[in-house]
């Protein structure tokens, strides 16, 4: 499926499921090796390189899940790349506190909100792979999560995208339907799983697209985004 490109029918009532990361969420991995490591980023693919290495090894995967504690992760990851422990856990403990909404999909999210209040017609859930800890500290520093009607994190379910399940759970807890369902993230492997379950799909580019591809499906018989 083409970037951008929704696929599914354009009935009135739609479920809209959100990834938080590099969607709603700031996440710049690269940013924040260099900000902990700065040896490791001397540049710009270097940085990349490095943040690879943390966040996209399979016990950064399992911390996503909840199956592995943050103490595990700090030691494993120090051990493992050899970098000093007290910085690892530096970088591991603060996430939570720089995770912080992005404002033009914020306001994209508010409209749907808002929409939702007035005419009913979607409904807004997330599906974000997260740690435990870091979801809780969002929950409790901002008011967005409470404009939804469900969602779920991956470190609370054991279960974490591009794995089917997480998207069955979270189908199964809402009774969505799936070809009234479209899910929105970054990565595109998370995407194709969602529509290979029937749901509808749309790679998140930046804010201005997703608005624009929410109209295409939304316009057509109730409106404007």
């Amino acid at each position: 499926m083409e970037m951008g490109v929704i696929a599914g029918p354009d009935r009135q009532s739609m479920n809209l499921v959100f990834d938080f990361g590099a969607v709603l969420i700031e996440w710049q991995p690269a940013r924040l090796v260099a900000s902990h490591f700065p040896e490791l980023a001397a540049t710009p693919e270097a940085a990349q390189q490095a943040a690879r290495s943390i966040f996209g090894h399979a016990d950064w995967h399992d911390f996503d899940r909840g199956t592995l504690s943050p103490d595990c992760v700090v030691q494993r990851t120090a051990q493992r790349l050899a970098l000093p422990f007290d910085e690892m856990q530096h970088l591991v403990s603060g996430i939570g506190e720089r995770l912080t909404p992005i404002q033009e999909t914020m306001d994209v999210l508010a409209d749907l909100a808002q929409r939702r209040d007035q005419r009913g017609d979607v409904r807004l859930y997330y599906l974000s792979n997260m740690p435990a800890p870091y979801a809780r500290t969002l929950e409790h520093k901002y008011a967005f999560l409470r404009w939804f009607d469900g969602g779920i994190f991956s470190g609370d379910v054991q279960r974490s995208k591009p794995d089917p399940v997480i998207y069955q759970l979270l189908q199964s807890k809402y009774a969505l339907e799936p070809a009234q369902t479209l899910f929105v993230d970054d990565v595109q492997d998370n995407v194709d799983v969602a529509c290979s379950l029937g749901w509808s799909g749309v790679r998140f580019v930046s804010a201005q697209q997703l608005r624009s591809s929410l109209a295409n499906l939304l316009s057509q018989s109730q409106g404007d985004l």
